[in-house]
C-alpha cells in the first residue's frame, strides 16, 4: 500500500464544505461541471437526488445536471423531466455505433451529451443523499490541477429489502472480487479504499484519453487504463462518510463478478499474459426453483469502447435530442 499517496491523495469532504468558496473557486478556474446519473428503474430514489442537486446548480456548483436512462419501465423519466434535468436515452446516443448495454456503456455515451470540463458520475438508487457527494468529489479537482480523477469511498452497511442493516458489510463484490485481483496485478491501487464505487469525479480530457469497458466492468477499467495512461498521483479519493441503498441479492453480485474478471483478462492480455483458452461470455449457475436446483445460463459480453477522442467527429454528434 502506497501510503505516501494515501497522505497526498485521500481527502474528507468536510474539506470542500465552504460551498460558496467552492463556486468562487470553480467561477475564478473557469470550469463548468455537469452532473450525471445513469439510471434503471430509480423513480423511488431519484427525486430527491435531483432536488439537491437542483439546489447547488442554484449556488453555482453545478451547470448541467443530466440523466442518461437505460429504458427504465417506471416512473424514472418523468421524475428527471420533472425535477428539470437534461433527460437522454442510451440507446439513442451514437445511434450509428452498435449497441451495447450496462452501466459502462450509459457512462461511455454520456461523454457524447455533457458539457462539462468536470463531469461528476453519481449512482441514482442512493438513500441518503447528500450534498457532500457532489462537493466532495468535485473539491480535490479545483484544488489541485493535478488530480484528474476522483473516486469516493464510504461506510456501506448491507441493507436487505427487508429492512436489516449489518454495518459496514457492502460493497462484496470490491472484497471477494475486486480488491484481490488489483492487490495480485495492479498493487498501486490497492490504496484505494472503494475502486468499485459508483461516484466519481474526473476532468473530461482524461475521460476522453481512455477505453471504457461496458456493463459493471466499467469502474475496474477506467482505473486501471488511467493509471496506465497518467500515473497513480492523478487518482484520488474522498470520504463521503455513508452511502445507503438496497444491496443486491447474490445472483446479480455473481454477475457483476463476472464482467469485471472479463474485463481483467482483456487488460492482462494487453499486458503480456497469454492466455491459451478462449475465455467464455457465458455464466452458467442453477436457480433455486421450488426446492430444486434448476441450471441457468446468462451471456454477459463486456465490449471495450475506445476513447471517446478517437470517435469521428460525424460519430461524436450523432446523438438524440433530449427526451
Amino acid at each position: 500500500m502506497d501510503e505516501k499517496w494515501l497522505s497526498e491523495r485521500t481527502f474528507d469532504h468536510r474539506d470542500f464544505a465552504d460551498l460558496e468558496l467552492l463556486a468562487k473557486k470553480k467561477a475564478d478556474l473557469g470550469l463548468s461541471v455537469s452532473v450525471c446519473l445513469p439510471t434503471l428503474n430509480v423513480a423511488a430514489t431519484l427525486g430527491p437526488i435531483l432536488d439537491i442537486c437542483r439546489t447547488l446548480k442554484a449556488d453555482g456548483l453545478i451547470d448541467q445536471l443530466a440523466v442518461i436512462d437505460s429504458s427504465s419501465t417506471d416512473d424514472t423519466i418523468l421524475v428527471a423531466r420533472a425535477a428539470g434535468a437534461d433527460v437522454f436515452l442510451d440507446r439513442d446516443i451514437l445511434p450509428g455505433l452498435a449497441p451495447a448495454g450496462g452501466k459502462g456503456e450509459a457512462l461511455w455515451k454520456s461523454l457524447s451529451v455533457l458539457t462539462g470540463d468536470i463531469i461528476i458520475w453519481i449512482d441514482s438508487d442512493i438513500a441518503n443523499f447528500h450534498p457532500r457527494f457532489v462537493y466532495g468529489l468535485l473539491g480535490p479537482l479545483l484544488d489541485d490541477p493535478e488530480i484528474g480523477y476522483v473516486k469516493a469511498f464510504y461506510r456501506r452497511p448491507l441493507v436487505t429489502a427487508a429492512g436489516g442493516r449489518q454495518e459496514n458489510e457492502g460493497g462484496r463484490v470490491t472484497e471477494i472480487c475486486a480488491r484481490p485481483l488489483l492487490n495480485l496485478f495492479w498493487p498501486p491501487l490497492s490504496s484505494l479504499v472503494q475502486p468499485l464505487s459508483g461516484e466519481s469525479a474526473a476532468r473530461r480530457e482524461v475521460l476522453e484519453s481512455v477505453p471504457f469497458f461496458t456493463d459493471y466492468a466499467v469502474e475496474i477499467g477506467l482505473l486501471v487504463h488511467v493509471l496506465r495512461q497518467f500515473g497513480l498521483s492523478t487518482i484520488a479519493q474522498v470520504d463521503l462518510e455513508e452511502r445507503v441503498h438496497t444491496n443486491q441479492p447474490l445472483r446479480k453480485l455473481g454477475r457483476m463478478s463476472f464482467a469485471i474478471l472479463q474485463a481483467v483478462f482483456k487488460l492482462l492480455g494487453d499486458e503480456g499474459l497469454a492466455m491459451d483458452i478462449r475465455s467464455s461470455d457465458t455464466r452458467e449457475t442453477f436457480n433455486l426453483v421450488g426446492g430444486e436446483f434448476v441450471p441457468a445460463s446468462e451471456r454477459i459480453l463486456v465490449i471495450e469502447r475506445p476513447p471517446f477522442r478517437s470517435l469521428d467527429p460525424a460519430d461524436k454528434g450523432g446523438f438524440m435530442e433530449k427526451v
